[in-house]
């Protein structure tokens, strides 16, 4: 299936060229051309200028964007070229009322529409390893499935439009927790006068052990913060799952220490930043006599 591809950031770009290795790559487009170009100089394929220009030469198109808004822009430039039974997969994390509307405008001109955030970091990315949680219908899932699979290892069909961002915002809080109590294990760690690489290993082997500490801690050990997740994206994403929790009638504690711990870092100058530069913060947990 022809596959046009739109947002070539730090997870789009490395998801694109999956899709060119598996053959499916028509085509590109990213808000700065100037990346665009430098992605098709490097691998292959045409990169657009004008977003309908793709769609009109592709029969599905995957989109890797920031923001809500961002989302909403590109359907609403995509839905004048669509044809009826074009494929339209957004793997932004944004909200469920951002992935219905954005359904409802591809589905109005005949379209399939799949909302399909992903997990894994740019490591995943990069690796073609990604979980990707998908929400549409059976249909659109069965058409999606070899463009997911030349992103992903793990691909979960989790219900209809929505369900996909209802999971990645679990997957979300689920992080940020994860985040806080390795932050905060490590800080203890290093104030006991432990050898930090050998906690790292011998606690990321055995019942405390995550994707997490055995990824990041060595890392952030060692002051060093590369971004596989930016900090200001997740604080993004955590504020769709605070308005989540809100409309559930319900609250997101430990969320919520964790936005304003980052909002504290992001102002400090450290968005963009991988999150586990939460890392900062925790050690002031222990200051140093």
């Amino acid at each position: 299936m022809k596959t046009g591809f739109i947002g070539l950031g730090a997870m789009g770009y490395s998801m694109a060229a999956n899709l060119h290795k598996a053959g499916l790559l028509a085509g590109v487009w990213n808000r700065n051309p100037v990346r665009a170009a430098g992605f098709c100089q490097n691998l292959a394929g045409p990169a657009y200028s004008e977003l309908a220009s793709l769609a009109a030469n592709c029969q599905a198109l995957v989109i890797c964007v920031s923001a809500d808004a961002d989302v909403l822009a590109v359907i609403e430039e995509l839905t004048p070229a669509l044809k009826p039974g074009s494929l339209i997969i957004d793997c932004s994390t944004v909200s469920q009322e951002t992935a219905i509307e954005a359904a409802g405008r591809v589905e109005a001109v005949g379209g399939h529409f799949l909302d399909a955030p992903v997990s894994g970091g740019t490591e995943g990315a990069k690796q073609g390893t990604l979980t990707i949680m998908a929400g549409g219908s059976e249909e659109g899932f069965a058409l999606a499935r070899p463009i997911l699979e030349a992103m992903g290892r793990r691909i979960e069909h989790m219900g209809p439009v929505g369900a996909g961002q209802a999971t990645k915002a679990v997957n979300q809080v689920m992080a940020a927790g994860i985040n806080q109590a390795v932050g905060e294990a490590l800080a203890f760690a290093e104030a006991l006068n432990l050898p930090l690489d050998k906690v790292i290993d011998v606690v990321g082997s055995g019942a405390a052990g995550n994707w997490f500490v055995n990824h990041r801690g060595p890392t952030m050990v060692r002051g060093e913060f590369p971004p596989g997740f930016k900090m200001a994206l997740h604080h993004k994403d955590l504020r769709i799952c605070q308005a989540m929790a809100k409309k559930a009638g319900g609250a997101l504690p430990l969320t919520e220490r964790t936005m304003l711990e980052y909002e504290e870092l992001m102002d400090a100058g450290y968005g963009d930043e991988d999150i586990s530069a939460l890392y900062r913060r925790l050690r002031r947990l222990f200051p140093e006599e």
